[in-house]
């Protein structure tokens, strides 16, 4: 049993203290072994066969008009998996390209894409599902999530290297263009296309978030405002802190800078964008992992403002 309390706590704290990547690979996680507790639950009473289906495909994303009434599968759906390789793939690609966003962009700023692209990828599988052939009843699984994420990582760092078991280092544009390929190649072969289709949407949403960040538009935003309100609704009660004013700037722009050479009244600000400027073309040069430790952690604190 302490072994046991030791696992459960080392999780708590790194739920607690880790970034959104973490916290998404460990709630992915945790529904993947709920899954299979109930599966070996339903199979030891002998009810596995008619039960389990049942279960399962009550928070799955149905490819039929029982969506009305199964209005919480959208989401639900992005973060449930079945096979432990479908589980596995994903979490290694998930961790890959969420931790390049939360770098350039922001920690808050990874699981709005992550709902968005899985939100866009299942309103495509549904439409999908309704015209395209070899599509299937139901989808599963954080891909077209996780491909939002490729989608943001190739339009921000599209020449960040990252080291590949038996490949070396492969840029990230030719990694996230070859899931797209596969994925259009699914839909010529008839294989899965609904699930193909899911994919193109969440990338498609991810590419579109950023676009829409360099024009000052912060998808995020809203996310994030309405998450927080549902979490209050399951937290205790707080004295709320005196608003205190300060000057903001464009979140794209005070995250990257936008073009260099902008007029900045302040010599301090100016120092600052000068040095990420140089930092990011570091990075489209050389890959982040060739970066400096203190070049890394100014870049940590530049993506929190």
């Amino acid at each position: 049993m302490a072994v046991f309390r030791s696992i459960w706590e080392d999780i708590k704290h790194s739920f607690r203290a880790g970034n959104m990547v973490t916290r998404l690979v460990i709630l992915n996680f945790a529904v993947f072994v709920l899954v299979k507790i109930l599966f070996v639950l339903l199979w030891m009473t002998g009810r596995a066969g008619d039960w389990y289906e049942q279960v399962l495909l009550f928070f799955c994303m149905p490819g039929d008009w029982k969506l009305l009434w199964h209005f919480w599968a959208p989401v639900t759906s992005i973060f449930l998996h079945e096979s432990f390789w479908h589980f596995l793939g994903n979490t290694i690609t998930l961790y890959l390209f969420g931790i390049i966003v939360g770098d350039l962009i922001g920690d808050r700023r990874v699981l709005p894409i992550y709902l968005l692209g899985g939100l866009v990828g299942n309103v495509l599988y549904f439409f999908s599902a309704q015209f395209m052939p070899y599509v299937g009843s139901y989808a599963l699984g954080a891909s077209g999530a996780i491909m939002a994420l490729a989608g943001a990582a190739l339009i921000l760092a599209p020449d960040y290297r990252v080291m590949l078991f038996l490949l070396g280092e492969v840029k990230v544009k030719y990694i996230v263009l070859v899931l797209v390929l596969l994925d259009f190649v699914g839909i010529a072969n008839q294989s899965n296309t609904g699930g193909h289709a899911a994919h193109l949407g969440g990338f498609a949403a991810g590419c579109w978030f950023v676009f829409l960040l360099r024009d000052d538009r912060d998808l995020s935003e809203p996310i994030n405002r309405f998450l927080d309100r549902l979490m209050s609704l399951f937290a205790p009660a707080r004295p709320r802190p005196k608003k205190t004013k300060r000057k903001t700037q464009p979140a794209f722009r005070a995250t990257f800078g936008g073009a260099k050479g902008s007029n900045v009244s302040d010599t301090n600000d100016l120092s600052f964008q000068e040095r990420l400027d140089a930092i990011l073309d570091k990075i489209k040069e050389k890959g982040y992992e060739n970066l400096e430790q203190e070049e890394k952690d100014f870049l940590y604190e530049a993506s929190k403002k």
